[in-house]
């Protein structure tokens, strides 16, 4: 799916004010690669319902043209992830980080510098490997290679849209891979509860990135839950309201 016809408010970030006791906890949702917020947005409002402050950010070079996304370094990502959270602890006590797929990525290696400043962790079919793929062979590649097409959204609902480029520009996915290669190594340093969602059936990202999280993650809290309903793109797929009731559950548990 292309942005052509997306509705502006799909595919631009989106943040809203909390309400009552709860609105001192703030909670950024990060979208994936070559995706938008559109990915994130229900379970934002969901939290937002709650009373938490929310916000959903647009990653730099999503949302506009693949031409934006081919001069993005993956340094960025984390970066406006960064913008976020300062943004929230200027007016939250508590704040949380949710990143779902290459999101988790840039949000773990977010994590690894903002603990002391985050008080949970939450990844939905998360990123930290691509088996086989290595950046200086795709580095090389994007010299002869400008993009290639992807698939369509990996949702098992028929009823719903992510709002996602339609090519990749290889450029970025080599900056990608380097995001995956700097983040990895920094897991161990984790120490923040985490909650983790996987798809038992993900067509996009194997196990196997989940796994080396829960493994490799320095988290003495880490919870994993299997989604037996959905895909990869799970915040849009039918475990949906498995992911809001759960994720509620967690942020209320270290809230008290």
């Amino acid at each position: 799916m292309g942005l052509e016809g997306a509705p502006q408010e799909a595919i631009t970030a989106w943040s809203a004010r909390g309400s009552g006791e709860n609105s001192k906890v703030g909670i950024v949702l990060v979208h994936g690669f070559t995706s938008t917020p559109s990915v994130l947005r229900p379970w934002a409002e969901f939290l937002n319902g709650h009373g938490f402050t929310v916000r959903v950010p647009l990653l730099p070079g999503h949302g506009t043209s693949i031409t934006d996304l081919d001069s993005v370094n993956w340094r960025q990502w984390p970066d406006e992830i960064e913008i976020q959270i300062n943004h929230l602890l200027n007016e939250c006590e508590k704040v949380f980080l949710c990143g779902f797929s290459m999101g988790a990525a840039a949000s773990l290696h977010v994590a690894s510098r903002y603990q002391s400043q985050l008080t949970g962790l939450i990844l939905v079919n998360p990123m930290i490997h691509r088996k086989n793929a290595w950046p200086t062979a795709v580095k090389i590649a994007s010299r002869f290679v400008k993009s290639f097409g992807t698939a369509g959204s990996d949702i098992k609902r028929g009823d719903v849209i992510q709002w996602k480029y339609d090519r990749t520009p290889m450029r970025a996915a080599h900056q990608l891979l380097r995001l995956l290669e700097e983040t990895r190594p920094l897991l161990p340093r984790i120490k923040l509860p985490l909650l983790l969602f996987r798809s038992v059936t993900d067509h996009t990202l194997p196990a196997s990135n989940s796994e080396i999280i829960v493994r490799e993650i320095g988290s003495s809290v880490k919870e994993q839950l299997s989604l037996h309903n959905s895909f990869h793109v799970a915040p849009l797929d039918h475990d949906q309201e498995i992911i809001f009731s759960e994720s509620l559950r967690f942020i209320q548990e270290f809230i008290a």
